[in-house]
């Protein structure tokens, strides 16, 4: 399966709870982190998610 790399680019600081929760199910608690996962679709939803705090590229 597909791997990709999702990278925190913007704060949790002042989201929805849902979203904090989120980024932190993803396991992404400070900026500029990465972290690799296998590109499920579950994985997908919640990147879809807070598509607007993170950084998604294709892993090699």
């Amino acid at each position: 399966m597909k791997k990709i790399k999702v990278t925190l680019t913007k704060s949790g600081i002042d989201r929805s709870e849902r979203q904090k929760l989120t980024l932190r199910a993803l396991g992404l608690t400070k900026l500029h982190r990465t972290k690799e996962f296998e590109a499920t679709p579950q994985v997908l939803g919640m990147i879809r998610k807070v598509d607007h705090l993170v950084k998604v590229e294709e892993a090699n």
